[in-house]
């Protein structure tokens, strides 16, 4: 493993209802634990069965990854290895030319009008 881990872990394959309080008590018993945050699908409210959890040492962190990596919890093998850097991301549901949404008018500032039909 990594000398230099990161202090924070990604930590995948939750079962759907485990809390942020008990990812915590999981992960305490290796060491002080700076942050948890359970990652929630914005429109359902719903946990995505994955989450980040971030260790006050990179020792600590690493211990938690060799004990927990594989174990399981609630019948679930959870997958816990370091977080990668978050990346930036293009913003969604536009399109180029400034539309909220595909289709209609396509976000351009005329009103929709339907092809005109020879008789």
């Amino acid at each position: 493993m990594n000398q230099a881990l990161n202090k924070k872990l990604y930590v995948g394959s939750l079962p759907f209802s485990t809390t942020e309080e008990e990812l915590h008590d999981l992960f305490a018993s290796y060491g002080p634990i700076t942050s948890v945050r359970i990652v929630i699908d914005k429109f359902t409210g719903m946990s995505k069965g994955f989450g980040f959890v971030e260790m006050e040492s990179s020792e600590d962190a690493q211990k938690a990854v060799e004990a927990l990596n594989g174990s399981s919890l609630n019948g679930r093998t959870l997958i816990v290895n370091e977080a990668r850097p978050e990346q930036p991301r293009a913003p969604r549901g536009r399109d180029d030319r400034g539309g909220g949404f595909r289709g209609g008018n396509g976000g351009g500032d005329r009103p929709y009008r339907s092809p005109r039909r020879e008789h």
